[in-house]
């Protein structure tokens, strides 16, 4: 009898475990699903606060890369005196102070994006520079004559990054 007992409680036994496991995977599973809900809401509502974010910082490095534009900052910025290194000087110092209050919009903008505007940055200040070299710039009118001259014949650094910014924001809608 002592065998029939145990039989009997196996039989009982074994039902009970079949739906206490399968009560635990569905459990298991539904808890799965609802912290992958969870985090998808989560993650919606984080782009739908960031967005407006991103777009500003996007306008932000536009005007940037408006700023540095070699013919616009040459209007913008005259020569104090006709010292063509000081006059160099302020304009690549000019184009470092817009980049540093700008400085912390990269975290809005992707990495690649981020690469494009600082190469628009250190091509426009290599330009300037090069300018500078020439041996046919002797004053700072000279200067801006010979940056203008070489913005007529080739698009300047910022048009390519600008070109970038527009269809990195396009891909965003």
């Amino acid at each position: 009898m002592d065998t029939e007992r145990i039989i009997d409680l196996f039989l009982y036994t074994i039902p009970s475990l079949i739906t206490g496991c399968i009560a635990y995977y569905f459990f298991k599973e539904h808890t799965k699903n609802e912290d992958g809900r969870r985090r998808f809401l989560l993650k919606k509502d984080m782009q739908v606060n960031s967005l407006p974010l991103r777009l500003q910082a996007y306008e932000r490095m536009t005007i940037f890369l408006e700023r540095i534009s070699p013919s616009k900052i040459l209007i913008r910025i005259s020569p104090k005196s006709s010292n063509k290194e000081s006059y160099e000087s302020l304009l690549i110092q000019t184009i470092e102070q817009e980049f540093e209050h700008n400085l912390s919009q990269q975290i809005y903008v992707t990495d690649k994006c981020w690469s494009i505007i600082l190469t628009a940055k250190n091509a426009t200040i290599q330009l300037i520079r090069k300018a500078g070299l020439l041996e046919k710039t002797d004053s700072a009118n000279k200067l801006r004559e010979v940056i203008l001259t070489e913005m007529m014949e080739r698009r300047a650094p910022s048009d390519a990054a600008l070109s970038f910014i527009k269809d990195e924001v396009s891909d965003l809608w």
